[in-house]
């Protein structure tokens, strides 16, 4: 599995103790300095949706603005995501089903990971 994730966000700290706990093994990437690819967003925007892929709470999503993020139709979006990882909600986690999940909620992830 890969998890694109911040070393320093708590949230992508406690997912990976969670899959720790759990024996699930996966290939860490920094989602600020290698954002996933636009193809992995466009996979992972099919499956979530583009609202459960944006980082609202973040400096880069303040930045642009609400209203702007808002008017971007997905092409634009998926550009803008693939070039700054830092708009991209964290941490997410491709499974080796090519299941994404974004955010960290433990009954979530507990559901679509099994076990």
């Amino acid at each position: 599995m890969t998890f694109f994730g911040y070393a320093r966000c708590s949230t992508c700290r406690r997912a990976l103790a969670w899959l720790g706990e759990r024996g699930l093994v996966v290939a860490f990437v920094d989602i600020t300095l290698s954002p996933p690819s636009r193809k992995q967003l466009e996979q992972a925007m099919a499956q979530l949706g583009r609202a459960a892929l944006l980082n609202t709470s973040g400096q880069s999503y303040r930045a642009l603005g609400a209203a702007v993020v808002k008017a971007m139709d997905d092409s634009t979006l998926l550009d803008a995501l693939a070039a700054d990882g830092r708009l991209l909600k964290r941490p997410l986690l491709i499974t080796e089903q090519g299941q994404y999940l974004t955010g960290f909620n433990a009954e979530h992830w507990q559901a679509a990971l099994g076990g």
